[in-house]
């Protein structure tokens, strides 16, 4: 028996599927031609969003510049991984296409064995890496060239810098497109640009923030006994200044005075000192810079060092009874985004900046100048003595005796604003001997200056360690090549700065995603509040211990000829109350690890609750609310209808 109406459904189903199926298809392909430059990132920090730092240089090309990517296909066959990245870079460097108005140009290349894009890539300088066991080599890296024969390549993308990405590919961009970089001088007593023996050989390679900024400036080295600064320069960069001459702090104070922008690194306790050489640690100590920075209207406490208890970085460190512990250094600081000015060039974009035992800057009595804090530490911060963190710091005990002030101190300020010479009798005198000729303005020479020609635009940060690649840059090797994976923004901040002081915003915003923590703060203050009490407690233990020990050695020594111990009752008593309060002592100290580890595992258990359980049983709850409400309006539709029948 058929049954027309049935099988006329059918047909209509089976043909809506088809269509829907077709629909479903012509969406997809026109969304992926018509819209494949739309689209929306949702991670917290942006990682997928252009920086306005890329854009700036994007949209300033005046010639095009052409980048060829490498990638060989039979790689991607063996590593999907690779093939991912490989893909993630096409699309960004499609975008780069797109944002430049097409400037510049992108070409995709497969160098298999043999082949002339193989021999290219060789030529360029790229790196290949063994994919078979005949020893075929997978090429994967970059080579962007400029019209006047100018050339940047990436030997092979190493996996670990891909949250660099943007800043690798940029800087590529940024060079060919800026032959003619700014210049700027740098005077320094710390061996930035490497350390040279008595014989003139290199004794030390040059820190990873000089590398940094040759990348993007021109680096003029200044000589801490110069007379003169060039007048050429689009900013200043000081470094730790310690025994200036006197002729050149009058250099550096009528650069500025004439117009010279500077950034200036103090520090009252460099540690990098301590480790360049023996030499440097015999002659180490606070920068010495207090005329010019007063002037200025600044001045820097060379006795006393920042602290912070929230951006304490945790180090491995030497505990009671010589036995390793992991404390919170309230010296070394871990600032993030909350630390620093927002609507400052220099550090509105950073999310990360490390510095030890940084300095404090104040307003200068009497300045006349505007004194803007771009760094600062946390409310939960206190003023620490210098000679507590020199040499051989106790971490222990500096977080043990932490007493937060309440306030927040400033590590870094803009200084803006009119000024006078630190020099108001004019040029020092030469020394006997001298030919009395200074030219020591920023030109080169010219007439004294005793207050500035325009507003001063300076930069003061008390630490010049944060430069040091220790604090901020791990270091690793891939196919024979140091690749460095920066985990904190300093040489961002670094670049920001100078770009800023030469007049320009074409780098702003433009740095690698440092990846960041993001600490539970509750959990943290419970374990800082706990951690304190019980090195309090473990202070008050290890000298109650050393203390039996010494009576123990003292009775010990309490012995006849034939070598046996004579205890007299009081010795006993004394040792049997010593070794009740050591065990009540050991108890409390028990009760308290015990009472840290309740109050965060109690903290633990919520949050778990509260991330896997108390979401779905929200919903459940919604659910069956709902489902009730739903019955309750068929009941109620149910009773009507009855009633009204």
């Amino acid at each position: 028996m058929n049954f027309p109406g049935k099988m006329d459904r059918s047909k209509t189903t089976m043909a809506g599927l088809g269509m829907a199926a077709v629909l479903f298809l012509a969406v997809n392909i026109f969304a992926n031609i018509t819209l494949n430059s739309l689209r929306m990132d949702l991670t917290e920090d942006k990682l997928y969003t252009i920086s306005d730092g890329t854009r700036n240089v994007l949209g300033k090309l005046n010639e095009p510049i052409l980048v060829r990517l490498y990638f060989s296909k039979v790689l991607g066959e063996r590593s999907p991984a690779h093939a991912a990245y490989h893909s993630r870079i096409r699309e960004l460097l499609e975008q780069y296409r797109s944002i430049s108005g097409g400037k510049l140009q992108l070409e995709l290349a497969n160098p298999e064995p043999f082949s002339d894009a193989e021999d290219q890539a060789v030529a360029f300088g790229l790196k290949g890496m063994p994919v078979n066991s005949v020893g075929d080599l997978g090429y994967f890296g970059l080579a962007a060239v400029n019209s006047t024969d100018g050339k940047e390549v990436i030997a092979f993308f190493n996996r670990e810098r891909e949250q660099f990405i943007e800043y690798d590919l940029t800087k590529i961009i940024y060079s060919l497109a800026s032959p003619d970089k700014k210049s700027v001088g740098l005077i320094s007593s710390l061996p930035i640009e490497g350390a040279r023996d008595e014989e003139g050989r290199q004794r030390s390679g040059a820190w990873i923030i000089a590398n940094q900024i040759r990348e993007f400036f021109y680096v003029i080295p200044i000589d801490p006994d110069a007379e003169a600064i060039p007048g050429n320069l689009s900013a200043l960069m000081v470094v730790h200044p310690r025994g200036l001459a006197e002729k050149t702090l009058y250099a550096i104070d009528q650069f500025v005075l004439g117009g010279g922008k500077a950034l200036v690194f103090l520090d009252p306790n460099a540690e990098i000192d301590f480790l360049s050489s023996a030499q440097a640690a015999v002659n180490a100590g606070p920068s010495d810079l207090d005329r010019l920075i007063k002037a200025w209207g600044v001045v820097m406490n060379k006795d006393k060092i920042a602290g912070d208890l929230d951006a304490a970085r945790r180090v491995n460190a030497g505990g009671a009874g010589g036995k390793i512990v992991v404390a919170d250094y309230v010296a070394w600081l871990g600032l993030t985004s909350a630390n620093f000015a927002e609507n400052d060039v220099a550090t509105g974009d950073i999310k990360s900046i490390n510095m030890a035992s940084s300095g404090i800057l104040e307003k200068a009595e009497g300045a006349t100048t505007e004194f803007t804090p771009i760094i600062t530490t946390g409310v939960n911060s206190m003023k620490i003595n210098a000679e507590a963190v020199r040499v051989s710091p106790d971490v222990v005990s500096l977080f043990r005796n932490f007493r937060s002030e309440g306030k927040p101190l400033t590590l870094a300020a803009r200084i803006k604003g009119a000024t006078r010479s630190a020099f108001p009798d004019g040029p020092p005198k030469p020394k006997s001997g001298g030919n009395g000729d200074q030219t020591t303005k920023a030109d080169g020479g010219g007439k004294h200056l005793n207050e500035s020609v325009a507003p001063v635009n300076i930069i003061v940060v008390a630490d010049a360690d944060m430069l040091h690649e220790r604090f901020w840059v791990q270091e690793s090797e891939f196919l024979g090549q140091k690749v460095y994976i920066p985990f904190a923004n300093n040489a961002d901040f670094v670049i920001n700065a100078l770009d800023n002081l030469s007049g320009s915003d074409a780098l702003i915003g433009l740095r690698g995603r440092i990846r960041i923590a993001r600490p539970f703060h509750m959990v943290d203050e419970i374990r800082r509040d706990a951690e304190q009490n019980f090195r309090a407690k473990e202070e008050v233990l290890m000298g109650k211990l050393n203390d039996v020990q010494s009576k123990l050695a003292q009775l010990q020594g309490k012995s006849d000829e034939s070598g046996n111990a004579i205890l007299s009752a009081d010795d006993k008593e004394s040792l049997a109350t010593l070794r009740a309060e050591l065990v009540s002592t050991r108890k409390e100290l028990r009760n308290v690890q015990l009472a840290l580890r309740k109050d965060i595992d109690n903290l633990d258990a919520w949050l778990k609750f509260l991330n896997i359980a108390a979401i779905p049983l929200l919903l459940g709850g919604v659910f069956v609310v709902l489902m009730v409400l739903k019955r309750s309006r068929r009941s109620v539709k149910a009773m009507t209808t009855g009633s009204g029948s």
